[in-house]
């Protein structure tokens, strides 16, 4: 039989486990195609410097997705996850039209 204060001493063990599986799952995650039609939608481009300047004004220079608050990649990595692509990386260099500067 198992106690409630056996079970609380797992969950650290546990919660760390899932982290793990989780950053080691990013690694296996396919990259955005620019063709997709939300990355299209959304301006998506691998390198920053081939965005839609005309279409999306809003673009600035400097403007990356390792410099957004919505990539989730590690610092420094050539590539990321992003809230905006669910199960999809996006390139560090790379921009869209939901760009947000971190804080």
């Amino acid at each position: 039989m198992t106690s409630r204060r056996s079970f609380i001493k797992t969950l650290p063990l546990a919660g760390s486990f899932v982290l793990f599986a989780q950053s080691a799952r990013g690694a296996d995650m396919p990259m955005v195609d620019p063709k997709d039609p939300q990355a299209a939608a959304l301006g998506y481009v691998n390198d920053a410097g081939n965005a839609d300047k005309v279409k999306f004004t809003k673009f600035a220079a400097g403007q990356v997705c390792s410099g957004c608050q919505l990539y989730q990649g590690a610092p420094g990595a050539a590539s990321g996850g992003c809230t905006l692509f669910a199960g999809k990386q996006v390139a560090a260099k790379g921009w869209c039209s939901a760009y947000v500067k971190k804080a």
